[in-house]
């Protein structure tokens, strides 16, 4: 419990709703720097919320397939090290993509491209490339406006966008590509050029790597441990994070204060709080606001929209399934877009009579996937497996699934004009700042959200006062975050 003396003298309270990596990152410099009085609220029952983790017949599970990049703030790095010392693994990354039947390594290397890159596919991407470098006066944009086929077609050529980063684009988001903002391929897509995806394959050759190239940091523990490693130092401060609450208000005052209103068990709790930091999805929070937003920020609600995803989850029994941390399946007949085994990723051997594979498949609620039993679905990723040459040879202990109805934002073309007008509003709320993944509708890495929440800290200073200009200015920052698969 938090010392009642130490609450007392808190120069400010923060009350930080959801607790993934941004709030529970902010809630830990939040006692750590600035000695704010500290409650989290998150309506599971364990933290980490996309970043977490969970046993699945004694093998730790994430929720999709996640990654601590070596592009990570040494800071941050260097807290997340403190938390989980020889834990925290260096791993290499060993994935692979199917590409026009043919199955390419990831990342990628020069003498696999070399061996294994579709004749069809390697010519059509010489010939765009020699387009590019010659382009004989033609104009690229003709005149229309950006979109996320256009800057891709652009930096990338047809063949590329077509064979792969195209069907991988429909599947993902539920969208032609051509439907996607412009902003979708900045944000989503490192290598947007041939010339990236050129430096990208020479980078590989040994002798030429940077620091950190081709490998990532992975818990023991699963993903899920980084978070974990948050919440108990952040605890151990004196924050207090209260699970299974569930936000029901946020009520402002005229004074610029606020106090929160949530449910535990049935009962109904009122928290006080001088900041609300949300990091729920901006959408929740709007609704959550009262007094009530006015009738045009409402509606801009609706015009924010968010891919849902199912996880299928497949128990074997046998003790790996392939030598890979991570399959890619951009073509448009396999339903799912990535496929990864958990204990590849730590290096486990244990349990060794069984892994797990996580298959991501993404969807709407509501449709012919969504309101699919867990047994259908484990024929469904089964059928998909043996068609593209990797068939389940183990029994099958037991298939899972995990519904996420708000997997990935959907960048759609105007999307712009709503997230700006809900925004503004927010903005004019002195008790109100929104972060993270879900808070600023960005596709970002768990890194990139962990920056923010430290950013936020530093722009509150000892004295309880929130730095809004400062703000401004680290979210420009995290405007150039692009994400990293």
């Amino acid at each position: 419990m938090r010392n009642v003396l130490d609450e007392q003298n808190a120069r400010c309270r923060v009350v930080v709703l959801g607790a993934g990596p941004a709030g529970l990152g902010a809630a830990y410099r939040l006692r750590l720097l600035r000695r704010a009085s500290v409650t989290v609220l998150e309506r599971n029952a364990d933290v980490g919320g996309l970043a977490g983790s969970f046993t699945l017949q004694g093998i730790q599970a994430d929720y999709g397939s996640h990654r601590l990049h070596p592009s990570c703030d040494p800071a941050i790095l260097a807290d997340i090290r403190g938390f989980l010392g020889a834990d925290l693994l260096d791993r290499p990354r060993h994935g692979r993509i199917r590409l026009c039947k043919r199955w390419i390594h990831f990342p990628l290397k020069p003498l696999d491209l070399l061996l294994s890159l579709p004749p069809a596919f390697a010519l059509g991407s010489a010939g765009d490339l020699v387009k590019k470098a010659f382009p004989f006066g033609r104009n690229e944009r003709n005149g229309h406006a950006e979109s996320f086929a256009s800057v891709l077609l652009r930096g990338l050529g047809a063949t590329i966008c077509r064979d792969f980063y195209f069907p991988y684009a429909r599947k993902i988001w539920g969208r032609e590509p051509e439907e996607l903002s412009a902003i979708q391929a900045r944000r989503r897509v490192k290598a947007g050029s041939l010339g990236k995806i050129l430096k990208k394959v020479v980078s590989a050759v040994p002798g030429l790597k940077p620091r950190g190239g081709g490998r990532f940091y992975y818990p023991r523990g699963g993903f899920g441990q980084i978070v974990r490693g948050f919440c108990t130092a952040a605890r151990a401060q004196g924050a207090d994070v209260v699970l299974g609450a569930s936000v029901e208000a946020v009520n402002l005052d005229a004074e610029g204060g606020a106090e929160v209103e949530y449910t535990v068990n049935g009962r109904l709790c009122r928290t006080a709080a001088d900041y609300v930091w949300s990091t729920i999805p901006v959408t929740t929070l709007v609704r959550c606001i009262r007094p009530q937003a006015p009738a045009e920020v409402l509606q801009a609600c609706d015009g924010i929209r968010y891919r849902s995803m199912i996880l299928v989850y497949l128990v074997l029994s046998q003790s790996h399934f392939s030598e890979y941390d991570a399959h890619y399946f951009p073509e448009a007949d396999v339903p799912i877009t990535r496929l990864s085994e958990p204990k590849n990723y730590s290096s486990s051997v244990q349990p060794a009579d069984r892994t797990v594979l996580c298959a991501e498949l993404p969807c709407a609620k509501g449709d012919r996937y969504w309101d699919m039993s867990d047994v259908e679905l484990g024929a469904l990723i089964a059928d998909a497996l043996a068609r593209m040459g990797i068939p389940i040879t183990g029994t099958v202990l037991q298939v899972a699934s995990r519904r996420l109805p708000q997997a990935y934002p959907i960048y759609q073309q105007g999307y712009e004009t709503s997230f700006q007008r809900i925004d503004q509003w927010l903005a004019e709320l002195p008790a109100v700042l929104t972060l993270g993944r879900q808070g600023l509708f960005a596709h970002d890495n768990t890194h990139h959200t962990l920056a923010m929440a430290y950013a936020a800290v530093d722009c509150l200073n000892v004295q309880g006062r929130f730095a809004g200009a400062e703000w401004d200015r680290c979210r420009k920052i995290f405007e150039t975050h692009v994400v990293e698969d």
